[in-house]
């Protein structure tokens, strides 16, 4: 007689977290697995405290979570802490596995990947891990040895991983940037700028990026003296100072924003984006094609943010500003290349094959393939 589960949808199992750039792939594949199977069954395993246990939610999905947290580099007593975090993580991990019964799990990176995989590797469960980066946290190396596929968005990466393991699929992106084209006249209305003149689009991420803000606010009155317009992400630490000063200079091109919801509309305006070189920002500008300045943060895990510039600055796709130089040649950097309209058509132009506007989808074929799997 077949058991219950022989006729059920499938569950699937997401975890991961920490940053936006790791919430908004983990929803874009979400979102992929209910186009493929409307019925599946999904659940998301996040870190108390971290904002995927806001934005998830707010997407539709429900999500538990750990509490988890990294090892700071620093010597800390909140180092101390570790060890107990972690055995009550993987308490947690192995209660909510054995409540959900998913056939598939999922690993997109962040504290809370680890506890969850590992109780699904021990409980026999299939898992796939997408690894973001062209150089791959200590986490996503220990969890490869027992993963069944490992979708990957940069090449050379069977450095790290089994080399049969690896699939080549680019990282998810949120669904809204995909739609850039024809949007410029909309943009320019919904920002009230004028589409005409430059626009320069920066952000640190959903985090803030505290050395390109102060490099921002340093050169407001530089930009505004080269005709440029502004659309400033800055996120919420930065925002009370940046809003005061935008505010005392009373001129209508320069937009400031604590988050922007509406990033398709941002990148069909801009000229050129000033921002940190995580994966999917990385990704995100491969997709809508502009040319680009990055500013790797320099504490990111294993410097892999330094490396994701890399990539694209061996194939004149992109401009690397060291963190520590954005005080000092940031906006000049930026005022060149807007100055110099065929410097930034060129730099377009060679970031636009490293697009892959179909990896949610490509990624979440290759998880339902893995039901088949389960022990």
């Amino acid at each position: 007689m077949p058991s219950p589960d022989t006729y059920r949808s499938v569950r699937v199992i997401i975890s991961g977290g920490g940053t936006g750039g790791h919430i908004f792939p983990a929803l874009s594949i979400a979102h992929a697995i209910k186009q493929i199977e409307p019925a599946a069954e999904l659940l998301f395993v996040g870190a108390e405290g971290k904002m995927e246990m806001e934005k998830v939610p707010a997407a539709g999905y429900n999500i538990v979570g750990l509490p988890i947290a990294g090892i700071r580099r620093e010597l800390t007593l909140a180092n101390l802490k570790f060890p107990l975090l972690l055995v009550k993580s993987l308490a947690r991990a192995r209660s909510v596995i054995k409540d959900f019964r998913p056939d598939v799990a999922v690993g997109v990176g962040g504290y809370a990947s680890g506890p969850l995989l590992l109780m699904a590797s021990m409980q026999g469960i299939p898992y796939l891990i997408q690894e973001q980066n062209s150089y791959p946290g200590i986490t996503n190396k220990v969890l490869s040895k027992k993963a069944q596929k490992i979708c990957v968005a940069y090449e050379n990466l069977d450095r790290y991983f089994p080399a049969d393991k690896i699939i080549f699929t680019g990282n998810p992106v949120r669904e809204d940037v995909k739609h850039t084209e024809g949007k410029k006249s909309d943009a320019a209305n919904f920002f009230e700028l004028d589409p005409n003149k430059p626009v320069v689009l920066v952000t640190g991420g959903s985090q803030g990026a505290r050395s390109i803000n102060k490099a921002v606010l340093a050169g407001l009155s530089e930009l505004r003296a080269n005709g440029i317009q502004l659309i400033w992400q800055t996120g919420k630490f930065f925002y009370a100072e940046a809003k005061k000063a935008v505010d005392e200079l009373k001129d209508p091109s320069l937009k400031v924003f604590e988050f922007l919801s509406r990033m398709d509309l941002a990148y069909a305006l801009c000229d050129l984006v000033i921002g940190r070189a995580g994966a999917s920002t990385v990704s995100e500008l491969c997709i809508v094609r502009k040319p680009a300045i990055l500013v790797p943060l320099p504490t990111a895990a294993e410097d892999h943010q330094t490396k994701n510039c890399e990539a694209l600055v061996k194939r004149n796709a992109g401009v690397l500003v060291k963190d520590s130089d954005a005080a000092g040649q940031l906006i000049a950097k930026a005022i060149q290349l807007v100055k110099d309209p065929e410097r930034c058509k060129l730099l377009a132009a060679n970031i636009a094959p490293l697009a892959r506007p179909d990896a949610a989808m490509e990624i979440a074929q290759h998880v339902l393939s893995l039901r088949a799997n389960r022990k």
